[in-house]
């Protein structure tokens, strides 16, 4: 489909930065303009720790994106493999000799950051899976030895995620990777046959989930059960989205988050915070932001000429919207709470150096886009 040659692509400097896709730089940076205002609103409307911290890791990560963004997408291809064992490697260290908070075990010390690598394997998966298919031909995705070793790629992470235990992120990784799959045109009847087995299996895989993640699953099916308990995390979130109205009460005014009746409103539900003090309609404009931005991703896919860029960016949107839905799912109580961070908005230096490495070489691919790949 493609063809398979390698061409010379010698940009001068000025020629990439005009390579930049501003728009979607600038969606990029509204909604982080957007999250610093929102943390300085779970800190009280006051310049606190979180506040001072998710702005000056926005400023780094935000730079480093456009650092990275220069690399060749060349580049990115080749160590595609490299960058997932690195992160697998980290994982794996995470599971063994990580640091331990709130019960679970998934961050490791690099002095500068606590590093999560399990929201870096989000990005890794995806960079791994394209760099595979890239010189796959679709008549082939669907043999035998084409199925095992990406499946074995990655059921490893997942393993090792669930173990920490941290079985959101885990969900996610697999999301990830099966965007990925399907678009490099995976036989339906494979999905068809693998969502069969997992809903004959649940009962079983429950039985082996922690007492804390089958109370989520019960607490999702009936919050009022237990108001004061496991229910109070969704139904103070839903309270506050509703109080928001169609405007919302204004900046630095949510009651439920300024009277601290909505826990962790810093992290997994900076949205339910942002939606009782702008409303539906600042609601709907953070929506609008997320959709131009995924717009511009798959816009980037479409035009670039490497396969494996136009894979990498397919997967990259794919996964960003389900990121979102995911979140906005779980504050609204329409799934259970599985600790999934609405990107770039919610506080984490994990979240938003991985997130912005999956922009840079969107940016690459853009930049690049004329590049082939042998």
């Amino acid at each position: 489909m493609f063809q398979r040659r390698t061409i010379t692509n010698d940009l001068t400097f000025f020629q990439k930065i005009r390579s930049f896709d501003y728009i979607l730089l600038g969606c990029i940076l509204l909604i982080g303009i957007i999250s610093c205002y929102s943390m300085y609103s779970t800190d009280g409307g006051e310049l606190q720790y979180h506040t001072k911290s998710h702005i000056l890791r926005f400023l780094i990560f935000f730079t480093l994106m456009i650092v990275l963004s220069f690399f060749s997408i060349r580049f990115w291809h080749a160590t595609g493999y490299l960058f997932y064992l690195i992160v697998l490697g980290f994982l794996i260290w995470a599971s063994f000799y990580g640091i331990t908070a709130s019960g679970s075990q998934r961050w490791i010390n690099l002095y500068f950051i606590n590093l999560q690598p399990s929201e870096l394997m989000k990005i890794a998966i995806i960079v791994c899976f394209a760099k595979y298919y890239h010189r796959t031909q679709i008549s082939d995705v669907n043999s035998f030895k084409n199925l095992v070793l990406p499946i074995a790629i990655l059921i490893l992470p997942i393993v090792l995620v669930v173990s920490q235990p941290d079985l959101g992120t885990s969900i996610l990784i697999a999301l990830s990777g099966l965007v990925v799959l399907w678009l490099a045109g995976l036989n339906i009847k494979y999905f068809v046959y693998s969502s069969l087995v997992f809903i004959i299996s649940m009962p079983f895989v429950i039985a082996f989930l922690k007492p804390y993640q089958k109370l989520r699953i019960l607490t999702f099916f009936n919050p009022d059960k237990d108001p004061l308990g496991a229910g109070y995390q969704i139904i103070q979130s839903k309270i506050a989205i509703g109080s928001g109205g169609l405007t919302g009460k204004g900046f630095l005014k949510g009651t439920q988050s300024y009277l601290d009746f909505l826990p962790e409103k810093h992290t997994d539900f900076i949205f339910t915070l942002f939606s009782e003090e702008h409303g539906f309609t600042g609601s709907v404009l953070l929506l609008v932001l997320y959709a131009i931005m995924i717009f511009r991703i798959l816009r980037i896919g479409s035009f670039t000429r490497s396969y494996f860029a136009k894979l990498y960016c397919y997967s990259f949107g794919s996964a960003i919207f389900i990121y979102i839905a995911v979140n906005m799912s779980m504050v609204l109580g329409l799934l259970p709470i599985v600790g999934s961070p609405l990107p770039i908005m919610s506080y984490g230096g994990s979240s938003m150096l991985a997130t912005m490495i999956g922009f840079s070489i969107v940016m690459s691919s853009n930049i690049y886009s004329k590049q082939l790949i042998s």
